[in-house]
């Protein structure tokens, strides 16, 4: 394992070549404000996050990441476009023996650009494979956007669709929501029965006030009434989310799916154009593997394209890895959104493939 001076060596090394490319270096402070990260994530970041309180800041965190920090002073602060770097130890718990550092360098490059997202995407996926080419990894993305356009086409209740992308994240519970919502209703797994009759309000318990109790129940009632979704519309997803291909035959697979699902042709078109951007920048599409479910249950706040550059080793986590986050500048920016996408590369990993002390 490459030493922490290997690792600021090598991140430094990184630094400089974003620096090069046209950002400006930011730095973070290592205690991050706990409130942001818990809006975003939800209490689970807890058990991945080393959580800390102070007597005047409240709850803290140390800093798990950089993305959110320089998102949000990019929406105080600054001008569109821009591009940022830095370089950074970060901090995630890790589960028992786990063999991954709890504490790593991060070097980062983001992009905020509102003029062509598809080509911001392919600048900053283009530096990433210009820079890491040494150690010969492997390339894949994916666009969580387009499994979210393909979702909300579905042809049944908005409260599905919603609880559907909701948890898009979590692949196990969506595929579990996603087969209730494709079977029949029955007795036995049906709330029909339950809530057939009025619900006294003697046993209401809770907070809720009465109005948000009775639109539960109505919301209830509805689901439990409502058709199965098609068996062509869950074969057609389950096909989607199946996509695995180097990145020209792949688009070829999405373009031959939009006559089943037309709700991903417009990302579908997105994907020609960025992949044309990326081939305009020298990258050997051949070389790069298109997974639709790619970034799904770890790349929590992307909301488009995803990447990763990953080692054959099975034992290493990611080397790189980025994406579109345009949802998240909108939550840190009041509402007021601007479209980003970055990155970021683990130098000690880094110099571990090359084979640095």
């Amino acid at each position: 394992m490459a030493t922490k001076a290997a690792a600021r060596a090598t991140g430094t090394r990184l630094l400089a070549a974003f620096r090069a490319a046209g950002a400006v270096e930011v730095e973070a402070d290592i205690l991050q404000p706990a409130e942001a990260l818990l809006d975003l994530y939800g209490e689970d970041i807890r058990a991945r996050a080393y959580v800390t309180a102070d007597p005047l800041r409240g709850e803290l965190m140390l800093r798990p990441d950089f993305t959110v920090p320089v998102v949000q002073a990019h929406m105080a602060h600054g001008a569109d476009p821009a591009r940022y770097c830095y370089l950074g130890e970060v901090f995630r718990a890790q589960e028992h023996r786990s063999a991954r550092a709890p504490e790593y360098f991060q070097a980062g490059y983001e992009a905020f650009d509102r003029a062509d997202p598809e080509a911001a995407d392919a600048e900053v996926f283009a530096l990433f494979s210009r820079l890491l080419a040494a150690v010969q990894l492997h390339a894949a993305i994916g666009d969580i956007g387009l499994l979210m356009d393909a979702v909300r086409g579905l042809d049944t209740l908005p409260a599905r669709r919603a609880a559907l992308l909701r948890t898009i994240w979590r692949p196990a519970r969506f595929q579990a929501l996603l087969a209730r919502y494709a079977a029949p209703p029955t007795p036995s797994t049906s709330r029909a029965a339950l809530l057939a009759g009025a619900v006294p309000r003697a046993h209401w318990v809770g907070l809720r006030s009465a109005a948000d109790m009775a639109a539960r129940i109505a919301a209830l009632r509805e689901d439990a009434a409502a058709p199965p979704l098609a068996a062509a519309e869950v074969s057609g997803l389950a096909r989607l989310f199946a996509v695995s291909a180097p990145a020209p035959q792949a688009l070829a697979d999405l373009t031959a799916l939009c006559a089943e699902i037309p709700a991903i042709a417009p990302a579908v078109a997105r994907l020609d154009r960025r992949l044309a951007a990326l081939a305009a920048r020298g990258v050997d599409l051949a070389r790069v593997t298109y997974q639709a479910s790619h970034g799904l249950g770890t790349m929590e706040y992307y909301d488009g394209f995803v990447f990763s550059f990953t080692a054959a080793r099975p034992d290493l986590p990611p080397v790189a890895s980025g994406g579109r986050y345009d949802a998240l500048t909108s939550v840190l920016g009041a509402g007021r959104s601007i479209p980003a996408v970055g990155g970021v590369i683990r130098p000690g990993l880094v110099a571990d493939l090359e084979g640095q002390p």
